[in-house]
């Protein structure tokens, strides 16, 4: 089989960013072949080589493409994912730097793009082939991510990640973030994913069949982006409790919010936990930590509350004032339905002082 030279730049130039007409011989999937004249808006079905090889056809040419044009590959012993990403001017917020949601797709996409480079499914967020037969999907279960240093408009983030078994019910995804620039490890998470009937909505244990699918892709012995003893990724998170410090009430989700698996996308409830910090914290003070325990799906219809309250010693207290000082201040956060009251997901974040300018 014919693969696309090392050399993208020339073929591409040659063939899809060419102004004028180019001719290349086409094979439709109805007819036989014949000279035509192209243009980047044809549909293509397939390519024959010039020296008239075998024929690359077009799920091919544009995997291939696309995995060329990714700054992202497997490691060299194939258990572990890297790729690098530049900070767009609209992944940036009011800090100047990236925002946690933009931190957060970029983990999403990461271990999405891992899961394609192992072949498994571009339809759904890394499901197994024996999953897509039996309309199985992953489920965010816990999220907890830690950034010691934002990156800025222009910088460039290289993530590693990588994933392994986590008992019975799911799997674990952990990740690492460095600057490019400086070798720096700017970023760490990890979370833990359960798997959930697509028709029923309902959890399901992992089956030793999609297991075994899985496993041949992860580290052998368990390799944790948080190894130290009692890290922050594994306190358990009480539940927020009436009356909350601070509200916002009546959030609803927008068309935008849902994602490929038909639900709210695991991103979202993070904005939705940021909504009710106090506004002083947000001024002054900057996220460095946020832990998230996802109790049930929402839907497009579901209307949210978002509620914060500031720890203080484990009891309620000042938001200005934190857990260890007045450079930190801890939240306890829960997402639940207006109506019914239904949790919907409990949190915790820290966040540290702005240096002073």
């Amino acid at each position: 089989m014919l693969k696309l030279s090392c050399n993208v730049t020339d073929k591409l130039q040659s063939f899809f960013f060419s102004y004028s007409p180019v001719h290349r011989r086409i094979v439709s999937s109805s007819s036989s072949v014949s000279f035509s004249q192209v243009r980047i808006s044809d549909p293509i079905r397939a390519i024959v080589s010039a020296d008239q090889g075998s024929v690359i056809r077009e799920e091919e040419c544009l995997g291939t493409l696309a995995d060329r044009l990714r700054l992202g590959s497997l490691t060299e012993d194939g258990l572990s994912y890297k790729e690098k990403f530049i900070v767009r001017s609209y992944e940036v917020g009011s800090n100047k730097t990236a925002t946690i949601e933009t931190i957060a797709n970029l983990l999403q996409e990461v271990g999405c793009n891992h899961a394609q480079s192992v072949g498994f499914s571009t339809d759904g967020f890394a499901t197994t082939p024996t999953m897509r037969k039996l309309h199985l999907i992953w489920v965010t279960a816990r999220m907890h991510i830690e950034i010691y240093k934002y990156p800025a408009w222009g910088d460039v983030v290289e993530i590693e990640t990588w994933c392994q078994s986590e008992g019975r019910i799911g799997t674990r995804r952990d990740w690492i973030l460095k600057d490019i620039a400086t070798g720096q490890v700017t970023g760490r998470a990890t979370s833990k994913w359960v798997m959930m009937n697509q028709d029923t909505r309902r959890l399901q244990k992992v089956s030793d069949d999609v297991r075994d699918e899985y496993l041949v892709f992860c580290p052998q012995e368990p390799r944790l982006a948080f190894p130290e003893e009692n890290n922050r990724s594994l306190k358990k998170i009480p539940k927020l409790e009436d009356p909350a410090q601070y509200s916002m009430i009546g959030l609803k989700p927008r068309r935008a919010d849902l994602d490929m698996n038909q639900h709210v996308n695991n991103v979202t409830y993070i904005g939705w936990v940021l909504e009710s910090i106090p506004q002083e914290i947000v001024d002054t003070h900057e996220l460095q930590v946020i832990t998230l325990d996802y109790r049930r799906e929402c839907q497009q219809d579901d209307v949210v509350d978002s509620l914060t309250t500031s720890e203080v010693g484990g009891t309620n207290g000042s938001a200005t004032s934190g857990t260890q000082g007045h450079n930190e201040s801890q939240f306890l956060h829960l997402l639940r339905l207006s109506g019914d009251g239904q949790e919907i997901n409990r949190g915790t974040t820290l966040w540290k002082k702005k240096p002073s300018r």
